[in-house]
């Protein structure tokens, strides 16, 4: 013979049970009667806009899950956006400052050229001029660089108006410990060709 409390949870699962066909069958029928309503067949019953869906009082939670879900989902996607990209300020040779954002990976002499900013690159980044000469202007953030070359060094060397923290701005690459970078441009450069080296006209 049972004893009282298995009773009470057959009882209350058979509850669950019915419940759970009960919502299952009211959910079916709304969402044949919306079909119809956007459709515009035919039927004898009264057509559901389309907004008075989470009227619903079974679907409210449903409402608030999915769109509370998108806009998370919106923000981070923004979030992630921001943390693949650095902001850099160049300081041009009169002063003024430009700040722009840069891909994590991208050298500071693509992206002064993808931001109209007067740094020359003469030999493409190829390590065969000092044209894209920059200098850092916080120690904190040229310490943070890899140690240059010895290709860098010698351009370095040929370069105008040299400083304790001047590199080439090709082999300067975004990554996110560089982020709020200063780099200032030398009034000048100092161009000149290498094995037959030919510029491309700016």
């Amino acid at each position: 013979m049972p004893m009282s409390g298995e009773i009470s949870s057959d009882i209350t699962d058979s509850w669950f049970c019915v419940a759970t066909i009960m919502f299952l069958t009211k959910f079916s029928h709304l969402g044949a009667h919306v079909i119809k309503g956007l459709t515009g067949g035919q039927t004898s019953t009264p057509r559901i806009p389309y907004t008075h869906l989470f009227h619903n009082r079974h679907l409210q939670h449903l409402k608030h899950h999915f769109f509370s879900s998108t806009a998370a989902d919106k923000a981070q996607e923004g979030g992630d956006e921001d943390k693949e990209k650095i902001s850099v300020t160049f300081i041009d040779k009169d002063g003024d400052e430009k700040q722009i954002k840069v891909p994590i990976g991208m050298s500071m002499l693509e992206a002064a050229h993808e931001n109209d900013i007067d740094l020359e690159g003469a030999c493409e980044g190829s390590l065969a001029c000092s044209t894209c000469h920059v200098i850092v202007m916080d120690m904190e953030y040229y310490n943070k660089l890899e140690d240059p070359t010895d290709e860098e060094n010698d351009m370095l060397d040929l370069a105008f108006g040299l400083t304790e923290t001047s590199r080439l701005g090709c082999q300067v690459i975004a990554s996110p410990e560089l982020d709020g970078l200063r780099l200032a441009l030398p009034a000048a450069t100092r161009n000149f060709a290498v094995d037959g080296f030919k510029p491309k006209p700016h």
